[in-house]
């Protein structure tokens, strides 16, 4: 997603043809309704770092099933 940044933290937002994105992390219910919304990650960082990040770090309140309640 284009983002607008100031000039002095642009560096880590510049993607590869030069122009301030971010990575935003978000997830939907199945009445696409969203119910997790987490932004301002670099251009450089991958997918799988901020997911991983998303459901590890236990300050940030990612949704997340009871233990032991997992419908396959």
């Amino acid at each position: 997603m284009r983002a607008y940044i100031s000039t002095k933290n642009q560096i880590s937002f510049i993607e590869r043809k030069g122009v301030p994105t971010q990575n935003i992390m978000v997830s939907c219910s199945f009445d696409m309704q969203f119910i997790f919304v987490w932004a301002g990650w670099g251009d450089s960082a991958y997918d799988t770092r901020i997911f991983l990040e998303t459901i590890d770090n236990r300050n940030i309140k990612f949704p997340k099933p009871p233990k032991g309640n997992y419908t396959i």
